[in-house]
């Protein structure tokens, strides 16, 4: 059996985008030394960072003043450094908006059922953190869902359902029942746990791990 990975993220974390690349590289690993498996299940599940955000989002600048105060310049600094080493250009300059996260959430929910989720979760953080796009805009969300190959009208359906984000509302719920306080997190075939973005030699650990201890379909 593939081995499932759960990914617990939110789009306006720049760790979590971080992670995404790290988790890819750990995969590279995985397979390298386990060539005979097949590709591991990768599966994004939602986490607001800000949960009582308005549903038009803020003014960013605003935002960083009350988060960070006049640490934001620094602590930006820093995650834009990290992520140049992964391949992130990051250009947090260019957000004008914090949104509510809602909506892109629930794309990505669609995205599962269409084999879509890596696509359109990296199209997603690469809007938010590379072009500064604002992701509090039905409009905006649905040229970057389809451009990752979503349908129209199945994302305007989404955009427009509020069961779509009930549903987005109730796994971020069951991620805080297991006690997740922060993304990006991992679970690695329901039974190893990693917080953080991790190196990808951890993560790759974690999968072979997860994988030698899980009971297989044959075992009584």
């Amino acid at each position: 059996m593939a081995l499932q990975i759960d990914v617990i993220s939110d789009v306006v974390c720049p760790w979590c985008y971080i992670g995404k690349r790290k988790l890819e590289r750990a995969i590279e690993l995985y397979r390298e030394r386990n060539p005979d498996a097949e590709p591991p299940r990768v599966a994004w599940h939602p986490f607001q960072l800000n949960p009582d955000m308005p549903e038009d989002g803020v003014d960013r600048s605003e935002y960083l003043e009350r988060k960070f105060g006049g640490r934001s310049t620094d602590i930006y600094a820093r995650v834009s450094a990290v992520g140049a080493q992964v391949g992130i250009p990051f250009a947090f300059d260019k957000v004008t908006r914090q949104p509510n996260t809602i909506a892109s959430h629930s794309l990505i929910m669609l995205a599962r059922d269409a084999g879509l989720q890596d696509a359109v979760v990296e199209a997603l953080f690469r809007a938010y953190f590379v072009d500064g796009r604002d992701l509090t805009a039905n409009e905006t969300l649905s040229e970057i869902a389809c451009a990752a190959g979503l349908s129209k009208e199945d994302v305007v359906a989404c955009l427009a359902s509020a069961q779509a984000r009930q549903n987005v509302q109730a796994e971020d719920s069951q991620a805080r029942s297991i006690n997740v306080e922060g993304v990006p997190f991992f679970v690695f075939n329901r039974r190893y746990a990693v917080s953080g973005a991790q190196d990808p030699e951890v993560l790759a650990g974690a999968m072979l791990n997860a994988e030698n201890e899980t009971p297989s379909a044959n075992d009584d």
